[in-house]
């Protein structure tokens, strides 16, 4: 039997590959959670910072290095192979539990997620497009549901343990210990054990060529594409990308907010892990759904959830109301999360798929730039309640432009043949 006789698509057939990267990813999904509980505190309470501004800049740099960074994994992988670009990802997280711990001043922090950022770029990114090689066309929405499910879990517990450890410890250095194994566990995994997926892309992609698939595409057509060209992808960039900006100012500003109000670190951290485990455990469900249901209207709903979710943490007080807040937000992103990415994966052809899922990464984290920029200047002049309540109505929008700018992209043969875009040579 040849390797390439050997190449089989599919969920079963690849299911000790797909359950390692499913595992890889909850170890990136832990490396962002590490932060959300602790790092907006250490903001105010070891460096004392006053301006929101300033206070929100390591999301900014976070959002510019890992949208970056997501646009080079998508075009890299196709170039030069997934699990280079899974490794480069892995060897870029080490120094960032360690930087954070030893810091003397914010500068250091904000380099710290700039490592961050490349890390969660290429290790995330690999990690969906090599899925999305493995399983093929049938079970894209599954496949989703089990990465985001895992890596999101993992955020919420992270995000948990390090709020406990914080209460028990102090801010610094014990939550970010883990942060160091971490890495170095998925950097060991990627070495070791994770086999080249590169090979899957391209059966489908024989399998596409003889159901009438496109041709492939430069980086500057797949961009227009994925950008404006192509209505259902422009709703999916923009949709992804206010996703992001509400992640950054819920990540950047609620706890924050929740510390002002007298609420203990350990509650916190309760309040801060809910979202995530929602939004986690919750796609095992909604990814698998929307293979069955279809994209569009699970996209438009989930946004206008999130927007319910977001406006509690603005209008309500109290620990119960700010929990339903983080249980809607989790449920509305999870309608949204895995959905956004297989209808992606619906419409680009395997030959310039991973390119355009990177396209689309880089709107999508681009938003938590936006939206830490956003949180600050407006959150200095108006109030951080202010700032919330815009997010929730932007958030409202952007379901409203699904609704209508998105067609339905699920079809039911195990092998669809794409819509055509005409690009101008």
């Amino acid at each position: 039997m040849t390797a390439a006789s050997s190449v089989r698509l599919g969920l079963r057939e690849n299911l000790p590959q797909f359950s390692l990267l499913v595992l890889i990813n909850a170890f990136v999904g832990a490396m962002v959670g590490l932060e959300r509980t602790v790092v907006p505190l250490l903001a105010s309470q070891e460096f004392g910072l006053l301006s929101s501004s300033v206070a929100l800049s390591f999301l900014v740099s976070f959002g510019i290095v890992k949208a970056g960074a997501n646009l080079a994994a998508g075009q890299l992988s196709d170039r030069v192979g997934r699990r280079r670009i899974l490794v480069a990802g892995w060897v870029a997280g080490l120094p960032v539990a360690p930087l954070i711990i030893w810091a003397p001043d914010w500068r250091w922090i904000v380099a710290a997620n700039v490592l961050l950022g490349i890390n969660q770029g290429l290790c995330w990114s690999t990690t969906v497009i090599m899925k999305i090689d493995l399983v093929g066309p049938r079970q894209r929405g599954l496949a989703m549901g089990l990465n985001e499910f895992a890596g999101y879990l993992a955020v919420s517990l992270a995000s948990l343990a390090t709020g406990y450890l914080a209460a028990r410890f102090g801010l610094r250095p014990v939550p970010f210990y883990p942060g160091i194994a971490l890495a170095v566990a998925g950097l060991l995994a990627s070495l070791l054990l994770v086999r080249e997926t590169t090979p899957h892309s391209r059966i489908e992609g024989a399998q596409r060529a003889a159901a009438g698939g496109d041709r492939a595409k430069s980086l500057a057509q797949v961009f227009a594409l994925t950008t404006w060209k192509n209505p259902t992808l422009f709703a999916s960039s923009q949709a992804g990308m206010v996703n992001n900006l509400n992640d950054a100012v819920v990540w950047g500003l609620v706890p924050i907010v929740l510390a002002r109000a007298g609420l203990p670190v350990g509650q916190i951290g309760v309040v801060a892990a809910t979202y995530p485990a929602v939004w986690g455990i919750a796609q095992l469900a909604t990814g698998a759904l929307s293979d069955r249901w279809g994209r569009k209207w699970m996209i438009a709903a989930g946004m206008w959830v999130q927007a319910l979710g977001i406006m509690l943490f603005a209008t309500a007080s109290g620990l119960r109301p700010w929990l339903l807040g983080s249980v809607l937000l989790g449920l509305g992103t999870a309608l949204v999360y895995p959905t956004l990415l297989a209808a992606v994966s619906d419409v680009a052809q395997p030959e310039w798929r991973a390119t355009s899922i990177g396209v689309y990464r880089l709107w999508r984290d681009s938003g938590y730039a936006v939206g830490g920029l956003l949180a600050g200047i407006l959150a200095d002049r108006f109030g951080s309640g202010t700032t919330i309540a815009v997010v929730a109505l932007l958030t409202a929008l952007s379901g409203l432009v699904v609704a209508a700018a998105m067609y339905e992209t699920l079809q039911k043969d195990a092998h669809p043949p794409l819509r055509r875009e005409e690009i101008p040579s």
